[in-house]
């Protein structure tokens, strides 16, 4: 039976959830495809790619990423005030916004919202978590 190396092309069901068991992802939600990807490209994080290595079609398993194969570690210095005038008028803690780095777009999440200042996080939502999937392989080719 074939086995997933890099250089395959794999379709995979996915369901990705925390420690705590609160599902962030899943490729079985309503109106949802399998995950396809060619796999060594690095369009997938290190660790869902070698978690996939050596399955076969139709094998199911659970695998555990930890934070440094996944999203990395939370970092505080991606926490940072700036003027509340870099910001739409009446955004609220909680929200997410699109921002630009010296490396291009960037999702910043609102921590706290001051009369001058709002406190942004430009850490990945999943950053300094371990991740768990269940997947399940669909085609290999």
């Amino acid at each position: 039976m074939k086995k997933i190396e890099n250089g395959n092309t794999v379709t995979v069901n996915y369901t990705g959830r925390l420690e705590d068991g609160t599902i962030f992802d899943s490729s079985l939600n309503e109106g949802r495809e399998p995950l396809t990807a060619v796999l060594g490209e690095g369009k997938l994080i290190k660790g869902f790619e070698s978690g996939l290595i050596d399955m076969t079609e139709g094998e199911k398993k659970t695998i555990e990423i930890e934070s440094d194969d996944a999203y990395g570690p939370y970092r505080d210095e991606m926490v940072t005030d700036i003027p509340k005038t870099q910001v739409p008028e009446g955004v609220k803690p909680g929200e997410t916004l699109q921002g630009m780095s010296p490396q291009g777009p960037v999702m910043v999440r609102i921590l706290e919202v001051d009369e001058d200042t709002v406190k942004i996080d430009a850490n990945h939502p999943l950053a300094g978590q371990k991740l768990i999937f269940d997947l399940e392989v669909i085609n290999i080719d």
